[in-house]
């Protein structure tokens, strides 16, 4: 595999380099953890569909559009009440 060099301003360069440090491991690292771990909008549609059809078969319930949205609310609100109560980003 072959390198690149990407252009990011000096702020981002600065906070890769604090979560690297933070995390014991190079820059490079983190970005490579981000490209890998992180879903495309298509990826997330794709992976909510099996995740309804395995409940559909596992469990004879087939989750509603609704249904879906209700707990995207209830885990957006979860994961900002314990940013909130961590101080975290």
């Amino acid at each position: 595999m072959s390198d690149v060099m990407i252009r990011v301003p000096a702020e981002v360069r600065d906070r890769l380099a604090v979560l690297a440090e933070a995390r014991g491991t190079s820059m490079r690292a983190v970005i490579e953890e981000f490209a890998n771990s992180t879903l495309t909008p298509e990826e997330r549609r794709e992976r909510a569909e099996r995740a309804r059809a395995y409940m559909a078969e596992q469990f004879g319930h087939y989750v509603t559009d609704e249904e879906s949205a209700e707990m995207g609310r209830r885990m957006r609100a979860a994961a900002a009440t314990h940013r909130a109560e961590t101080g975290e980003r």
